[in-house]
């Protein structure tokens, strides 16, 4: 009887996580040890990396006024910039689209955003305390998601990108933006790359399918996707 409640206690984790998408690792440098799909799950970059988000050389490296010009937004567009940290994109969107949520779950980036909403004067900023599985917005409320280099640091990349697409609008859009891992020449940590294959398998795995990769950015994909049952 003792035997039998052992075995049953040493088997009840492979149970509980048999339906897990996720696998684990020995952590690599600057990874996590979980494993989706085939990709370890990079770290974080905390609040201390505000700078470096911030810093004058960003958009003549990245061509961020290229990413910006490039969005499928108008002035009736209601939008969320999930992942937004400083709110670099956020500010620089505000006065191009009706309203735009800018959601992160760290308290430290959304009081700088909701200082420089305050000392802007912008009105149609909403900052947003997600979670790391849901990024806190309402079902069918927003015509496109867009996420700059951050979507490889989601700790629960599946249930946050089942919450993202329960946020979109009938036609609604995601936009990622990820770091070009076949690019050898782009100056960004391994983990902190993504593959264009890789990140449309993800997304298959949500229920979204590639419309477009957009050849416009000197370093990163620009990938839009759309649900595939719309």
């Amino acid at each position: 009887m003792r035997l039998t409640l052992m075995i049953s206690f040493l088997l009840l984790p492979a149970l509980l996580f048999a339906d897990s998408p996720y696998d684990s690792k020995r952590p690599s440098r600057d990874g996590t040890g979980k494993v989706y799909l085939g990709r370890e799950i990079s770290q974080v970059m905390g609040h201390l990396g505000a700078g470096w988000l911030e810093r004058p050389a960003r958009e003549q490296e990245e061509r961020t006024d290229l990413l910006i010009a490039n969005l499928p937004v108008d002035h009736s567009s209601i939008i969320a910039d999930v992942g937004a940290g400083t709110g670099y994109f956020t500010f620089r969107l505000a006065g191009r689209v009706k309203q735009i949520y800018a959601v992160d779950i760290q308290q430290q980036m959304l009081d700088i955003m909701d200082q420089r909403s305050q000392q802007s004067g912008l009105t149609n900023v909403v900052t947003v305390k997600g979670s790391e599985t849901d990024p806190g917005l309402a079902e069918d409320s927003v015509d496109l998601i867009f996420i700059v280099d951050a979507y490889h640091e989601f700790s629960h990349p599946y249930e946050m990108g089942k919450a993202m697409v329960s946020a979109l609008k009938p036609g609604g859009k995601l936009v990622l933006i990820e770091y070009r891992a076949e690019d050898r020449r782009v100056p960004i940590k391994r983990l902190h790359k993504m593959s264009e294959k890789q990140v449309v398998r993800e997304m298959a795995r949500i229920g979204l399918k590639l419309s477009a990769n957009l050849r416009v950015l000197p370093q990163q994909h620009f990938m839009i996707f759309e649900r595939n049952d719309r």
